[in-house]
């Protein structure tokens, strides 16, 4: 190879290293410039505050992401009170009253039975006296008689007794004995002709006394609520269900011996005050219910909520929030995936 081609490929070999250092030294001043671009950070929205994390939005930020607040107004809560019972059958009721007719038509003979052995005795008695016209003998058997008969008669009283105890026990004052009584009062005869039923209702143990009127309404039977009123305490409590028991009467026509029952009863003693939060201003984490809560202008907290009371309108609370308070109403959301975002960072650093 001649010296002049060997001295052109040297220039060439040299000429390529030169443009192969200036594209590197361009190429690294873009790549540094690009970084810088990438490395530039959103701004910080969220603070850490005596462990509580804050969301800190301009006014400028919140018109653009469309974040709407609105001041809790006072609002009232009745709760409700919710018992149970079932339908009751009279067999027991029934089974006591034929004991007892049939216990006063024993009483009745028995006491025919003693008003004539004893007029006999007592007849008997002053023929004796006199002369002796009768003997010591048939004065003894007729007297015997009569003691007989006083003591069946002080055992029929006693086997009454019994009964109405039972019934006392067993069915209380006003059910039990009126059940008793020859000729039972309006609401009895309600209960023995069937245009009534006899309900065992269970109150809870939050209220002290019973309603004069309930709705109650069959489990399972999509029947709409029926009317009951109170007839009387019932000295026994429910073998299943916990709570002070009391009888009441109900119409016949959907409802059979036996049912279930349920009732629902607003609570007037126990009026509450506090705010009602509505369900759009309500986020759903780690399966509570969470407001933004606005602290100044631009500062927003996340706060649980109590959802254990519910109405037509949101969630009532008493604690926890009072009226005037402003929560973020739209775009809660927004602000929760926002703390969230910051949090992941936070952990990505560590």
């Amino acid at each position: 190879m001649s010296k002049k081609a060997t001295a052109i490929i040297i220039i060439q070999a040299g000429l390529i290293v030169v443009l192969l250092w200036l594209l590197v030294l361009f190429s690294k001043d873009e790549f540094e410039a690009f970084n810088e671009e990438e490395e530039i950070e959103s701004p910080q929205r969220v603070h850490t505050e005596a462990g509580i994390s804050t969301i800190i939005l301009s006014a400028e930020t919140q018109q653009q992401s469309d974040i709407r607040t609105e001041p809790l107004g006072m609002a009232k809560y009745q709760p409700s009170l919710e018992s149970l019972g079932n339908v009751l059958s009279l067999d027991g009721l029934l089974g006591l009253r034929s004991q007892y007719m049939s216990a006063l038509g024993d009483l009745a003979v028995a006491q025919a039975a003693l008003a004539n052995s004893k007029n006999d005795y007592e007849r008997l008695s002053l023929l004796n006296q006199h002369d002796r016209n009768i003997s010591d003998r048939m004065v003894i058997a007729a007297e015997a008689l009569y003691k007989s008969d006083l003591a069946k008669l002080q055992a029929h009283e006693a086997a009454l007794d019994n009964l109405r105890y039972t019934a006392r026990q067993q069915w209380g004052d006003r059910l039990g004995l009126g059940m008793l009584e020859p000729k039972p009062s309006a609401e009895i005869n309600a209960l023995l002709e069937y245009k009534q039923v006899l309900l065992r209702i269970a109150l809870p143990a939050q209220q002290t006394q019973p309603t004069s009127t309930l709705h109650v309404t069959p489990v399972g039977s999509g029947i709409p609520p029926i009317t009951a009123h109170l007839l009387a305490l019932s000295p026994q409590a429910d073998p299943v269900l916990q709570g002070k028991t009391y009888f009441y009467v109900a119409p016949a026509a959907n409802l059979r011996a036996g049912m279930r029952l349920s009732t629902q009863e607003l609570d007037t003693a126990n009026m509450m005050s506090g705010v009602i939060v509505p369900p759009q201003a309500v986020v759903w984490y780690g399966g509570k219910a969470w407001v933004y809560r606005q602290h100044s202008t631009e500062k927003f907290v996340r706060e649980p909520i109590d959802t254990d009371k519910e109405s037509d309108q949101g969630w009532f609370n008493r604690d926890k929030f009072k009226p005037g308070d402003s929560i973020v109403i739209h775009g809660a959301q927004l602000l929760l995936s926002e703390e969230l975002k910051y949090q992941i960072k936070n952990e990505n650093d560590d």
